[in-house]
């Protein structure tokens, strides 16, 4: 008897310990990869690209099998970090100074920082580069980055050559060397994050979001791409716009992802962590290319389904179970709602989210849902413009006017086009003319909601001022990720805090021809000439006022497309 009691008591005692653990806040790693595709899986049928370890994660997770993403990275980032529609947050496109988000908004790291959660960013921000939009700012307590919108584009350090292999990247805002290949430097400064945190037993929000498959392919993972090379590439290519080579290349840093998920889940499970871990993995839009998409039309920057579909996989074995699926549409906005009551997070009651938490569905519990709209625009251009290049999607309908990514204004004749999408998920049936009552209430919704998203703030569109002059910020790194197009150059909008002395260099990637650059700062103008040759010049003791500033730059000769300065760097002396 005594042993029985010894025996149940011990049971008992486990029992209180495995309660308390999955009781306690749970951990959550949120992974977002770079132009992958919706069919760039073998569990979604692609039959030549090797992702075992996504297929796995794919297998012991819950799903949400119609879930939308915006057409390009920088409004799918804006949304995830904030729970809102990408134009509440002023991001609206993914450069010249349209994609720097709010630095008012309230993010999903702002919240978990508040509830305890040691909080770390490793990859792609591409929400802003200078104080105070970095992630730094923004809610998260390590940040291990590259600038703008990828490594080998305009804002990166001129001297990191368009590496991603040993590439220059960003420690808590400091430049610093590495040595690895890119996506693997940032899995691994997420492991030792992990490690860290678990050190000091304190629960760890990582947002690992690589810049791969993101175009340039001139670096990738040598071995997986000649694997690739000796593949039936043709078989799943749609088109001939995208090389062989391209396509070899684009797999080759798919599976290096998918490496790194092998490696992260077994580090959870080494670290006796993976029970109580959420682990949640998406795209931020459709494939880099037109190849295969499973049963879906379109690509990356188009609004059909190929563009803006992507897997949702949460896998969190202590309270959700393998396998669980739910065909409700949701959304990139309804991630931060979810991570909220899965953690018991909370916002500010002046913050209002578009999301919903999407936890009672990926518990397989019995809910009444709402069959709401969803809606995405995403087009070039300074502001958005109404019935460009937008859909509205709800569980049955889906309304679309594909005006093109890359145009500002949309072209005359475009058509809207209505799909019945629970029958014709493939998009082939435009039902526009005959059902005239769904288009016509669905078009109404549509700019109800395009003038509630654009009244957010009265100036909703200008891009936040990047600031200089005081202890928490001594430079600015302007680029043409930041800057805005003028009627002749380009402008920046700084705003300074503290009046005093600055100095500014213009450096050019290249030597290039003589030229004539004129500055204007305000009030104050400055003509500087630039030798054949010269890749930097400097200006120093400028006394520039407190307040905010218009930083504008223009080249004679009229080299305003092809010769700009690759950076102006403001600095307070």
């Amino acid at each position: 008897m005594p042993r029985l009691s010894k025996l149940l008591t011990g049971l008992a005692l486990i029992a209180v310990i495995a309660a308390a653990q999955y009781s306690a806040q749970p951990n959550v790693i949120l992974i977002i990869t770079d132009d992958q595709g919706y069919g760039d899986f073998g569990i979604m049928g692609n039959a030549v690209l090797s992702t075992p370890h996504l297929d796995q994660l794919a297998r012991e997770s819950a799903t949400m099998t119609e879930f939308y993403v915006s057409p390009v990275c920088s409004p799918t980032r804006a949304s995830l970090m904030t729970g809102r529609y990408n134009y509440r947050t002023r991001v609206v496109d993914t450069w010249k100074g349209r994609s720097m988000m709010e630095p008012a908004e309230y993010t999903i790291a702002e919240a978990l920082r508040d509830v305890g959660y040691t909080t770390g960013i490793f990859g792609k921000w591409h929400l802003g580069d200078n104080y105070p939009l970095r992630p730094s700012e923004q809610g998260f307590d390590e940040s291990y980055i590259h600038r703008g919108g990828g490594l080998a584009q305009p804002s990166e350090p001129i001297e990191n050559q368009r590496r991603y292999t040993n590439p220059i990247l960003f420690h808590n805002n400091q430049k610093i060397e590495t040595r690895g290949y890119c996506t693997d430097l940032y899995f691994e400064a997420a492991a030792d994050f992990i490690d860290d945190s678990l050190e000091r037993e304190k629960p760890f929000f990582a947002y690992i979001a690589t810049n791969a498959p993101h175009s340039p392919y001139h670096d990738v993972p040598e071995a997986l791409y000649q694997k690739y090379l000796t593949k039936d590439l043709e078989s799943i290519m749609m088109d001939d716009k995208t090389s062989r080579d391209d396509i070899a290349r684009i797999f080759a840093m798919i599976e290096n992802v998918d490496e790194n998920i092998g490696r992260l889940i077994d580090l959870l499970e080494r670290r006796d962590i993976a029970r109580n871990t959420i682990v949640i993995f998406l795209n931020d839009n459709g494939p880099n290319s037109r190849r295969f998409a499973g049963p879906l039309r379109g690509m990356k920057g188009e609004v059909h389904a190929g563009g803006v579909r992507s897997p949702l996989w949460v896998r969190w074995p202590a309270q959700i179970e393998a396998g669980t699926a739910s065909d409700r549409v949701s959304a990139h906005y309804d991630v931060m709602p979810t991570i909220l009551e899965a953690t018991g997070a909370t916002v500010p009651d002046s913050v209002a989210l578009d999301g919903l938490s999407l936890l009672p569905l990926l518990q397989g519990r019995s809910v009444q849902w709402p069959d709401r709209d969803i809606y995405l625009q995403s087009h070039r251009g300074d502001q958005p413009v109404p019935y460009h290049h937008m859909l509205v999607r709800n569980q049955k309908w889906k309304l679309v006017r594909p005006s093109g990514f890359h145009n500002e204004f949309p072209p005359d004749n475009v058509p809207f086009e209505l799909y019945d999408i629970a029958n014709d998920p493939g998009e082939t049936t435009n039902l526009v003319k005959e059902r005239d009552d769904i288009f016509s209430a669905m078009i109404k919704r549509y700019r109800d909601w395009f003038d509630d998203v654009s009244s957010t703030r009265p100036d909703n569109y200008t891009p936040p001022r990047m600031r200089i002059g005081d202890e928490k910020s001594s430079e600015l790194t302007l680029s043409w990720q930041n800057r805005r197009d003028i009627a002749r150059g380009y402008e920046w909008h700084v705003q300074i805090d503290r009046a005093g002395d600055y100095g500014i260099e213009l450096q050019w990637a290249n030597p290039s021809e003589a030229k004539v650059v004129r500055l204007t700062l305000g009030e104050q103008h400055f003509t500087v000439d630039i030798g054949k040759g010269d890749m930097s010049h400097s200006l120093d003791q400028l006394e520039l006022p407190t307040g905010p500033l218009n930083l504008q730059v223009s080249v004679t000769p009229d080299q305003k497309r092809s010769d700009p300065p690759y950076f102006v760097i403001l600095t307070k002396r």
